[in-house]
């Protein structure tokens, strides 16, 4: 691969001429088939782009990973042929064409009611049609459900200066790039980093993604950040045996995380946020929230930092390591010898899970954010259904995680806060009263009679000592003693967003 010339700019006007947008393709597979293609079938797809046009071209070449032939390519690619495979992403043939890497059309939020079409250059998609495909231990992974993942949990307020670190083909700096003056993408893979020049460059915002080559934080000591957004190479192994940069740290276990972790508050500007999506060991006998709070400690005062941590997910040692070997390209199906070495590399792998006390492993998202204020923590196991994208929660939650409540504070119901009532049918009362958040995080939070009454009646008009004075005089309950036990449960309404200040 060269040096960057005129191509990604000349690529970028031939794709948005063909209409091979996020749009475009999704309209011209239609459901069916843009449903199978996300299940890695391309069947419904080559069915559907049969006609010859440039788009159809353009699907059946970089996305359903088949040949066309060179006087179509031509076509569809007028004058690039030629330059797209001196760079490595094509290859001819006598009569045919082929892609060599992967070019997807993506759409990524750009303000309210606002998407920018984005295209994002990686290794081609692995496994298509369920054939096993090994990758290298340089592949450079496109859009993925992690890289998605993240992408929605990263807040999308304007900031000076962010840091993607551990890049891969640079989607994330691409996003950071719409609200970002300046961002600095990471990554030890030189494929990756040539990737994300590209990528860069193809969507228009060269000049504002500095790529730089190094581990972890090392290219960027001594600097500070707004925003850092990293989905880090976070397999839990045994960091033996062949290693694949884009997932595989070299460091044993969840080192890599809680080496971010410890680091990353070093490194945040005044304000500052740091959001990882990682995994973490859970030994036997340790809860995991006790585990990653061992993490948080030992900052200096000038770096500690909040944090928000939400277990989003628990695999056991088999479901992990049968994900992780598929990940690879490691299937049983494929018998003959590969199945002896899948077993080999299964039984090796959970032996080292057994000798580690390794229970399970969490899936979740780290938040950090440095408010300059006395540090609180929140750890969160939340498996259910939540709002994407979930940033806006998260920036709301760093909002309220310092709020004081007091007597004199009018507080307000949000709009999307609903109330469910559980009994036996015919019941006088209720068994439980359970309020229920509809957007962001979609809490839910058991509550008794007085907690529920104030959640109802909090609308603005009166203090919360009115509420409290009101409801202990309705249920016959002291005043003082209504005021000591609902005053800290008030609060931590507003800290959870079941309650906000007027």
């Amino acid at each position: 691969m060269s040096d960057l010339t005129d191509l990604p700019f000349r690529l970028r006007e031939t794709l948005e001429r063909a209409g091979f947008t996020y749009d475009g393709v999704a309209e011209l597979l239609g459901p069916l088939a843009h449903a199978a293609l996300g299940r890695n079938e391309t069947m419904p797809g080559l069915r559907r782009t049969r006609g010859g046009s440039p788009l159809e071209t353009l699907v059946r070449l970089f996305l359903l990973q088949a040949p066309v032939s060179h006087e179509q390519a031509e076509a569809a690619l007028p004058g690039l042929v030629d330059q797209l495979a001196v760079e490595g992403i094509l290859a001819q043939s006598v009569g045919e064409v082929a892609a060599r890497l992967d070019v997807r059309p993506y759409a990524a939020d750009a303000g309210p009611g606002d998407v920018a079409n984005l295209w994002v250059v990686s290794d081609l998609t692995p496994g298509l049609d369920g054939l096993p495909q090994r990758v290298g231990s340089d592949h450079v992974l496109g859009i993925s459900p992690a890289s998605t993942s993240l992408a929605q949990l990263t807040m999308r307020h304007k900031v000076g200066r962010s840091l993607d670190l551990g890049t891969g083909c640079g989607v994330q700096a691409l996003h950071l790039a719409t609200h970002s003056d300046q961002v600095v993408a990471t990554d030890v893979n030189r494929r990756a980093l040539w990737v994300t020049r590209f990528n860069a460059a193809l969507n228009g915002v060269a000049d504002k993604v500095d790529v730089r080559d190094g581990s972890f934080f090392e290219p960027v000591a001594g600097e500070r950040f707004d925003l850092i957004a990293t989905n880090p190479p976070f397999v839990i192994s045994p960091a033996t045996g062949e290693r694949l940069v884009y997932r595989d740290s070299g460091l044993p276990g969840d080192r890599v995380v809680e080496d971010i972790v410890r680091a990353a508050p070093g490194l945040l500007a005044e304000g500052g946020w740091c959001q990882i999506l990682a995994n973490w060991v859970i030994n036997d006998g340790t809860p995991w929230d006790e585990r990653l709070a061992g993490w948080l400690a030992g900052n200096t005062p000038e770096e500690e930092v909040d944090a928000f941590v939400v277990q989003r997910e628990v695999l056991d040692p088999a479901a992990y390591v049968e994900l992780w070997l598929k990940d690879a390209g490691h299937h049983p199906s494929t018998g003959g010898a590969h199945i002896d070495d899948y077993r080999h590399r299964y039984d090796t792998w959970l032996n080292w899970f057994e000798e580690q006390g390794i229970e399970s492993v969490g899936f979740g998202w780290i938040n950090l954010h440095r408010s300059g204020q006395a540090p609180r923590h929140e750890f969160l196991e939340w498996p259910y259904d939540v709002e994407q994208p979930i940033g806006p929660a998260i920036a709301a939650w760093g909002e309220a995680a310092h709020a004081e409540v007091g007597l004199d504070d009018r507080l307000v119901r949000p709009d999307d806060i609903q109330q469910e009532t559980l009994g036996a049918p015919g019941a006088e009362d209720p068994s439980a009263v359970v309020l229920r958040q509809q957007r962001g995080l979609r809490r839910a939070r058991q509550a008794d009679t007085v907690e529920a009454a104030l959640v109802g009646a909090s609308d603005g008009d009166l203090t919360l000592g009115q509420i409290l004075d009101a409801l202990a005089q309705l249920l016959d309950r002291g005043v003082e003693e209504t005021r000591a036990t609902y005053l800290p449960v008030a609060q931590e309404l507003v800290r959870e967003g079941f309650l906000t200040e007027d």
